[in-house]
């Protein structure tokens, strides 16, 4: 399903004209797909944040990431789902918003999982199981604030 697009409301000051210029989906889709690592944003059980730098897949409009049961940013994944994740490039951002499940890949994905994950770090054994982080909303832009673009799923 293709999310719908709209300009990114900033407060007042940040635009001296009106926004004329959205991002497409296939564009920040690929630099998902690209990149080589990601930030990925969770909340403590007390609530406060914590930020890590992870290894992951964009695959089927999805990020997809393990890590160590004893790690932090899986303990808090397994008391709150909702997390973030960004890209290394904060002049072009991009920011996915959503919701984090323990999921088994069918086969179809497992088998785009480990092509992927072996075409990007070499290794092509992607776990039986993985985190998936289904985008809810999406936030990026190249060039703040002439493009910022809102992505949302209903």
């Amino acid at each position: 399903m293709e999310p719908r697009t709209e300009v990114l409301d900033l407060p007042d000051g940040y635009r001296t004209q009106p926004q004329t210029i959205t991002l497409t989906w296939d564009e920040v889709r690929e630099k998902l797909r690209a990149a080589s690592s990601y930030w990925l944003a969770t909340a403590r059980p007390d609530g406060r944040p914590h930020v890590v730098p992870v290894d992951g897949l964009w695959v089927a409009d999805a990020f997809y990431f393990s890590g160590g049961d004893q790690t932090v940013h899986i303990r808090n994944l397994r008391a709150n789902g909702h997390a973030a994740v960004h890209l290394e490039n904060a002049t072009a951002a991009v920011i996915v918003e959503g919701t984090a499940t323990w999921t088994t890949p069918g086969p179809d994905l497992a088998r785009r999982l480990e092509a992927a994950d072996k075409e990007k770090y070499g290794y092509g054994a992607f776990l039986p199981e993985v985190w998936e982080l289904r985008p809810e909303r999406v936030l990026a832009w190249n060039s703040l604030p002439e493009d910022a673009t809102r992505f949302t799923w209903t």
